[in-house]
């Protein structure tokens, strides 16, 4: 039996969330209703068949008369869950259903949650080409790096659909628009930032490429050992591209070192850094501590020296989110029949959300409320446009 109780001020207390879990969180609902023969009739055999021939003679035609025009697979191998690790893929369901849950909440999207039971490579890319045919877009989830780099690659070659790593691209957008907005508080254009990222897992290298792409003066990336350079010898494929592209300074040493002087620190791991760490960066310094559920530095802490301060908790100001980027995202793709998701799409993305508080600005305000009504359709109007632009909208 599972414990569902744990301890509070008052004693046992019922955890919330299993029972908001129980039978799970999303179903199946039917669009139309079928109440007599002629119903059945039109929905089922004959009419169907009807409907499918078309679509065998115009496969397009799949999008105005099935739900791919609205639907999302959600695809995990369970592997890298929230900060639990490998935990498989009966225990990343919960998860996989919660992201369909927002998907549909914040975007009015459809989703699918698939948990694959391998980790294979080859099988997962096999198995989601094999399947996307029911499907208008792909949103990996939880997929452990450096695998996660090569199936995202292999699959937005494969498909002519949006493939879409959510702990990558969704996590760069929403820290982009985030840094946009802290930038402007304390009156520094992007371009003049040296950042330091912790973490050169999946968040850490796209969060890295989306600034470059933004125009950040430099930034430094740092993992388990230290700061990530050329003169490294112990570097995976990965973190040597990255090497390669970043840390223009040259600087060699731990993270912590590497933060003295710096402008923003951006927190992406496990690691903790210390409040002397903090107190070492330049005046005015923007630090999103985004470890979940323990940040890299407590909040106040960092507030002592820190100008602005963000995580990825609720309970503070400036929560970066993912559910500000990925819904409103594959809104727009799929509006608009997007054959993959470019670059110019997701700093659209970043820049749509960071307008929509722009009036607003504080120290404690520079990314909008998930909640905020704003955000969906903002950013679904962005990417849409930005797909025109770049020649990747089919409508």
């Amino acid at each position: 039996m599972v414990d569902y109780t744990f301890m509070s001020g008052n004693g046992d207390t019922i955890d919330p969330a299993f029972p908001l879990h129980q039978g799970g969180k999303i179903e199946v609902r039917p669009t139309v209703r079928i109440r007599d023969r002629e119903g059945l009739a039109l929905a089922y055999t004959p009419g169907v068949a009807r409907v499918s021939s078309a679509i065998a003679e115009n496969p397009e035609l799949a999008r105005e008369y099935t739900w791919k025009s609205n639907t999302v697979l959600v695809v995990t191998d369970g592997t890298a869950v929230l900060g639990l690790g490998d935990i498989g893929p009966e225990a990343a369901l919960p998860v996989m259903e919660g992201k369909a849950l927002l998907f549909k909440e914040f975007g009015g999207v459809d989703a699918v949650p698939i948990c694959l039971s391998t980790k294979d490579v080859d099988e997962i890319v096999e198995t989601v080409i094999r399947i996307a045919p029911a499907y208008g877009g792909v949103n990996l989830e939880d997929i452990s790096a450096p695998r996660c780099f090569e199936i995202e690659e292999r699959l937005d070659a494969a498909l002519d659909i949006p493939v879409f790593h959510d702990d990558q691209h969704g996590t760069a957008v929403v820290v982009l628009a985030a840094l946009l907005n802290a930038a402007r508080v304390v009156g520094r254009p992007i371009s003049d930032l040296r950042a330091v990222v912790s973490g050169a897992g999946a968040a850490g290298v796209a969060v890295t490429d989306i600034l470059l792409e933004a125009g950040i003066g430099d930034i430094a990336v740092g993992d388990s050992v230290g700061i990530i350079s050329s003169s490294r010898e112990d570097l995976t494929p990965v973190k040597a591209a990255l090497a390669a592209r970043t840390n223009r300074l040259d600087i060699e040493g731990s993270i912590e070192e590497a933060m003295a002087g710096a402008d923003v620190f951006i927190g992406l791991s496990a690691g903790e850094v210390s409040d002397e760490a903090v107190a070492s960066m330049a005046p005015s310094a923007i630090v999103f501590a985004l470890a979940n559920p323990d940040p890299e530095i407590h909040p106040e802490v960092a507030m002592r020296t820190a100008v602005v301060v963000a995580t990825g908790r609720s309970d503070f100001p400036n929560q970066i989110n993912n559910v500000l980027a990925f819904p409103g995202i594959f809104r727009g793709a799929l509006d608009v029949r997007a054959t993959t998701i470019t670059k110019g799409m997701k700093l659209a993305a970043a820049q749509a959300i960071a307008d929509v508080v722009a009036d607003e600005l504080a120290p404690d305000l520079i990314v909008p409320s998930v909640f905020d009504p704003r955000v969906g359709v903002a950013v679904p109007r962005a990417v849409a446009a930005a797909a025109h632009a770049e020649g990747v909208a089919r409508r």
